[in-house]
């Protein structure tokens, strides 16, 4: 009955049958029983001869009286005795704890006020059995952190404590327990004998809507599962968790960004995994293989497969056929995805293509172009590749609205070679390991879209080399107006952008936004009458109307030489990618106090401490005071996926720690929102459009210091930055946490997204 643990059968029978080949014939006896009972009571016995113990019990778990109940054979009748889960039995309290606990002699107070003070031995049943309990050794069967019950040895034959084998032996007792349990209970639940007994004890279809499908599943020569959900709309989710609670084993569905599996496909022939329904999906650990199946209770099967990966740690995961095929037509057709073999643009021939598929160096190829196109495609600004030393797979993670996630696992055979196709691409020294390399891809040359890539390669430990690829696709400007000011802050940017001269500065961490505020800054002010320049590297956004330059240090055309460079071009306003020197910035409040607008970002957290940095940098403070307009920090917050996001009323509690993180004694002046029965916040829930995050996108949330006269006074007597940003709170600045939770209450994003980006 019990077949279908395969997974854990494997693990316990192959691994036992040297070492302890009783615990693999009980193994074999308790998944091939036909009910609880026999588990329970038949197997008690030898259980008993092969931990040497005078006595054994097993118990199940009453849920609802909070009790253990044990079944024992006595005079040919099934007798129960009940104990609590506390620390009024040795066992209860073992059960309450969820750990093992082995005691050489109950009756030593001592001994057990050790384990815990409450503990107390119940000695009422061996007055009543004339029985003299010394050892016990007692441990709960868990099952995926289900509790289901426990086991207890009484009495070692020799008088001595349980010993450490002895705990190791009951350790593996429970994990076998643990699974027959939940297995049984799954399998004879509400009648649920079938591959579907989840879809009818959860009502998805009825006794007889599934007798149907079988019929018309027979009728057309198709599986059922196929039936199920093509003609009564079940979904692949429920089908998969349907037979994931049948067959004991993880579901897998088709992804086609699982990678061709080199080593595991070298032994067996398409046609055969086709046949017989199954096909290996990748290496795991050092001896892992996992193997997606139709049926995992399919012994035939199971041992052919064990016999092509002998010596080899099989994790089997139950598929449906028709995925099954999918995963072994996209790792054997070389056909299967055309657009990731291009050259200089132009797609390979078939005729070519089918030579060059056989060859390892296409799959590295495919695979690298794969990574490329697929973070573009999902709008990834990075795409991180982290090798691990030994037969462990590489990581591959991208970085999409600021959070990184695994896409996918690249095999140990493709680990040097990835690396070095990537160095190739963007022109790198291939042989060089030792020292970090930059470069960059003009993707146009080898594959279909037109993106350009920065490389950055690290060594890491165990002479490997970590790549990140940056995505720079060409892009628009956003228009100011829908890049997430709020209404204060949008005005006020307004003014500080629409004046003629002066200096502007947009400051926040690498990713946060800065290059877009100022192109979008551009946008606004870009009109025919106006000439604007700008020097970045790269240049990411493009706009008609603007001469835009791209630095190159390497040449020493660096942001100070072009910025000498634009002064002799009759400019109106100059934007400046990043002022990182005291010579890029001497230059900008030049040519500020002479009559251009610039504009320029820096790397730093808040507005007030922009200014300090500046005047650190050596500016003069006159100078400076003189020529800032405002100064503009800016961070990137993950905004609420608008079609899963749920409407909740906040408790009292929640209210008040929002109005706390704003400031109690400015939330009323700045932003006054009672607590009243109709105020509604929003939660992340997650759906497929958002990949099940609950986030979709993400806004900025904004610090603008506006150069007031008392700010241009504090700068010039270099006033510590306690003092600027508490000016700056006067003249009306919202705080980058004060805008966040501002859109909070806006339903827009949450206070956890808020408090990760924003500290005060």
């Amino acid at each position: 009955m019990y077949t279908g643990t395969e997974q854990f059968k494997k693990e316990i029978f192959y691994g036992e049958r040297k070492n302890c080949p009783q615990m693999s014939e009980i193994a074999d006896r308790i998944f091939g029983a036909t009910n609880l009972n026999e588990i329970l009571i038949d197997l008690k016995d030898d259980l008993t001869k092969l931990f040497k113990a005078e006595r054994m019990t097993i118990y199940t778990v009453d849920g609802i009286n909070k009790e253990l109940v044990s079944q024992f054979m006595s005079a040919g009748e099934v007798d129960e005795i009940r104990v609590p889960v506390s620390n009024q039995s040795i066992v209860g309290f073992a059960v309450m704890q969820k750990k093992l606990i082995s005691i050489a002699d109950v009756y030593d107070e001592m001994e057990l006020n050790a384990i815990d003070e409450g503990l107390h031995f119940d000695s009422s049943w061996d007055k009543k059995m004339a029985f003299r309990t010394r050892q016990v050794l007692a441990t709960p069967i868990i099952f995926k952190r289900f509790l289901l019950g426990a086991v207890q040895l009484i009495n070692h034959t020799k008088g001595i404590p349980f010993s450490e084998d002895d705990k190791e032996k009951v350790e593996r007792l429970v994990d076998i327990l643990g699974n027959a349990f939940h297995i049984h209970k799954t399998m004879t639940a509400k009648g649920k004998t079938n591959r579907f007994g989840y879809l009818l004890e959860n009502h998805f279809l009825t006794q007889k809507d599934l007798k149907r499908a079988s019929s018309i599943a027979r009728d057309k020569n198709e599986p059922v599962e196929d039936i199920l959900i093509n003609e009564f709309n079940i979904s692949k989710n429920d089908i998969g968790k349907a037979l994931s609670k049948y067959y004991g084993v993880d579901f897998v569905e088709f992804d086609k960004n699982i990678v061709k599996p080199i080593e595991l496909m070298q032994k067996i022939r398409p046609d055969y995994i086709r046949r017989n329904i199954w096909v290996p999906l990748r290496k795991e650990g050092e001896n892992g293989v996992v193997i997606a199946i139709d049926n995992p209770q399919n012994l035939f099967k199971i041992d052919q497969i064990n016999l092509l990966y002998k010596g080899r740690h099989i994790v089997f995961k139950v598929a449906l056929r028709e995925d099954i095929y999918k995963f072994i037509d996209m790792f054997t057709n070389p056909e299967a995805d055309q657009r990731y073999l291009t050259a200089e643009g132009i797609a390979i021939p078939n005729e070519e293509l089918e030579t060059l598929v056989t060859e390892e160096s296409s799959e590295v190829v495919k695979l690298v172009n794969r990574l490329i196109l697929e973070g573009y495609e999902r709008g990834a600004s990075d795409i991180h590749i982290e090798p691990y030393s030994g037969h462990r797979e590489s990581r591959v993670r991208f970085r999409v609205d600021g959070s990184c996630t695994t896409f996918m696992s690249i095999p140990v055979e493709y680990r040097e070679s990835v690396i070095a196709r990537i160095k190739i691409m963007s022109d790198l020294d291939i042989a060089e390991r030792r020292k970090p390399q930059d470069g960059k891809i003009k993707f146009k040359k080898f594959g279909p879209e037109d993106i350009e890539l920065r490389v950055a390669t690290l060594p890491t430990q165990g002479g490997l080399e970590d790549v990140v690829l940056r995505i720079l696709s060409a892009g628009k400007p956003i228009p100011l107006d829908k890049i997430g000011f709020s209404q204060k802050n949008y005005i006020n940017f307004l003014n500080v952008i629409s004046q003629p001269y002066g200096i502007i500065f947009v400051c926040g961490p690498t990713g946060s936004g800065k290059t877009t505020t100022l192109h979008s800054a551009l946008g606004y002010i870009n009109k025919d009458d106006t000439k604007i320049w700008t020097a970045e590297d790269p240049v990411e956004i493009t706009q008609d109307g603007l001469r835009q330059v791209q630095v190159n240090p390497k040449i020493g055309f660096t942001f100070a030489n072009a910025m000498r460079a634009f002064l002799r071009a009759d400019p109106d306003v100059i934007m400046v990618g990043e002022m990182r020197d005291p010579e890029t910035t001497a230059i900008g409040i030049e040519a500020s106090l002479t009559g251009h607008l610039v504009l320029s970002t820096i790397h730093t957290n808040s507005a007030s401490e922009s200014i300090t940095r500046l005047l650190d940098m050596g500016m003069d403070p006159f100078n400076f005071a003189d020529a800032v307009l405002g100064i503009l920090a800016q961070r990137l917050v993950r905004t609420l996926c608008p079609k899963c996001k749920s409407s909740y009323h906040p408790t009292k509690q929640e209210y008040d720690e929002l109005v706390r993180e704003y400031g109690i004694s400015v939330f009323e002046k700045n932003f006054s929102v009672s607590y009243t029965d109709d105020l509604t916040l929003y939660r992340p829930i997650g759906c497929e459009k958002c990949n099940r995050t609950g986030y979709s996108g993400r806004m900025g949330l904004h610090e603008l210091l506006v150069g007031t006269d008392a700010i241009k006074s504090l700068i010039q007597s270099r006033a510590p930055v306690e003092k600027i940003r508490a000016q700056a709170i006067a003249d009306g600045m919202t705080t980058l946490k004060q805008d966040g939770i501002e859109k909070v209450f806006s339903g827009f994003c949450d206070l956890l997204q808020v408090r990760k980006v924003c500290i005060k």
